[in-house]
């Protein structure tokens, strides 16, 4: 199958090149911003690479200027260091929202999007994907409006959707200010103190290679079209035991500072996801 892979050079994108060209009849097209971060990953010569800043209005045809691709796992989202930035929704929602649609009405028929678990809102528990959402911060809501453009898109549109509804990913890679990057650096610095939360929030965490087989399942399979899927554990771990589970596995002792930073506002103490679905998929 040609993909078409969007945020190719992300922490996500990354790995996820790599889990889709253990597939030899997988053609993977590749597009991020910049081609010279690009090519310092071992997939590079592997794939077809596009370079592609979602700013560009003046491309006539996308989905001929990609290569008339059968799948677009599209990945790519910018900002995400800030959570609350009105970006999300003034500049980037419409630049994907454009991109889309340019790529559907071109001939694109297949198409997976990565949604969050912040879409949710400030709803805890066991969160299942036909719960209502309420999104609370700037990224949750734009996040959650390009999926509802892409059901609004598809009365006019024919083609099939699968929304990925990612929760926490912790691997090679990860974003530098993610606590598990903190603590990496902590550890490789010696360091005789770590500052974090109070820790006692539960959250649903999985490893990078994990999460990238899982989506290449999503991809796949056929059970849940024009759905959204959880990616997801299914087991919920306190912040707190996280890291100290961490910590065990990598042999090293550091005091841990409770409570020297605030919970976040903008998601409940506790939360982690349904991963029935998830499941399903899995045993098929």
């Amino acid at each position: 199958m040609k993909i078409l892979v969007t945020g190719a050079t992300g922490f996500i994108g990354s790995h996820l090149i790599c889990e889709l060209l253990k597939n030899k009849s997988n053609q993977i097209i590749a597009t991020s911003r910049n081609i010279e971060k690009a090519k310092n990953f071992e997939w590079f010569s592997k794939v077809e690479y596009i370079e592609y800043n979602f700013n560009d209005t003046t491309t006539k045809d996308l989905y001929e200027f990609f290569g008339k691709p059968e799948q677009l796992i599209h990945l790519a989202w910018e900002s995400l260091s800030n959570y609350k930035s009105l970006d999300h929704i003034d500049i980037i929602l419409p630049n994907h929202c454009n991109f889309i649609e340019r790529m559907i009405v071109g001939g694109l028929k297949d198409m997976v999007v990565i949604g969050t678990c912040f879409e949710y809102g400030m709803i805890g528990g066991c969160l299942s994907e036909d719960m209502d959402v309420n999104p609370v911060n700037s990224y949750a809501i734009a996040k959650d409006s390009l999926r509802r453009f892409i059901v609004d898109l598809q009365k006019r549109q024919n083609f099939i959707y699968k929304w990925v509804r990612l929760f926490y990913v912790y691997g090679t890679g990860q974003s530098k200010t993610s606590l598990m990057y903190i603590l990496n650096e902590a550890i490789q610095n010696k360091d005789q103190i770590f500052n974090m939360s109070g820790g006692e929030q539960l959250r649903d965490f999985s490893p990078i290679d994990k999460v990238v087989r899982n989506i290449s399942l999503i991809a796949k399979q056929n059970i849940y079209i024009n759905q959204v899927v959880n990616c997801c554990s299914g087991n919920p771990i306190s912040i707190k035991k996280l890291v100290e589970n961490y910590l065990k596995e990598k042999k090293y002792i550091i005091k841990l500072n409770f409570d020297y930073y605030p919970y976040p506002d903008y998601e409940p103490m506790d939360f982690w996801g349904c991963d029935l679905k998830l499941k399903r998929i899995l045993a098929d």
